[in-house]
């Protein structure tokens, strides 16, 4: 499976994604051996994307979780469902940003401008501002935000207001296990000490 973000980038990064120092060693790509090394390539044979991300390199003390990892954003996140991948970005995007996370900011914004946002909308996005939105978009979003941070907030009447502005429940449960997965990576990509790849910008060029 090939993605269009993916080969985006590859036309337009030319130089490869620099090393910077992590709080917890991962293992790079030339170091990787056994089940790592069969971990990377599955993501490889994947996505068709030939560098592996390093929110990836942190899974790698378990290539079976790695190889998880892999088949759970397959399946949920780079892949039209119950919502369409603009719509999926918009949240990984918006969920980044409340968890303070400059790698999966960067890169899921970067992602949200190839399906169909432009650079200026995904900034502000990236920077919390939801103005632009439309309501029923906006109120998904800050909906998400309290199961982020307060899931213990969210109610019944939550997603009857929801449903309200046409949403339907198949589309809320995916929007919620789209924003919970996020926070599982940003909050990974945190710990590890991950760097933005400075790839939002990339959809300027």
């Amino acid at each position: 499976m090939t993605r269009p973000e993916y080969e985006l980038l590859a036309q337009r990064r030319t130089t490869p994604p620099p090393q910077a120092e992590t709080h917890l060693r991962v293992v790079e790509e030339s170091q990787a051996a056994g089940e790592v090394a069969a971990a990377y390539q599955y993501f490889r044979d994947q996505t068709g994307r030939q560098d592996v991300p390093g929110i990836l390199k942190c899974f790698a003390t378990s290539p079976p979780y790695a190889r998880g990892m892999v088949d759970i954003s397959s399946s949920l996140l780079f892949s039209d469902g119950q919502l369409m991948r603009r719509q999926k970005e918009l949240i990984a995007t918006y969920i980044s940003h409340l968890n303070a996370c400059p790698y999966c900011l960067d890169s899921h914004g970067f992602f949200l401008t190839v399906h169909g946002e432009s650079e200026e909308a995904a900034r502000r996005i990236a920077g919390g501002d939801l103005a632009q939105l439309e309501n029923r978009e906006r109120l998904l979003l800050l909906y998400l935000g309290k199961v982020n941070s307060e899931s213990f907030r969210a109610t019944r009447q939550d997603v009857e207001t929801l449903c309200g502005l046409g949403w339907r429940e198949e589309q809320i449960a995916e929007a919620i296990h789209v924003a919970t997965v996020m926070g599982l990576c940003n909050r990974v990509a945190n710990a590890f000490g991950l760097v933005s790849q400075g790839l939002l910008a990339l959809g300027s060029k």
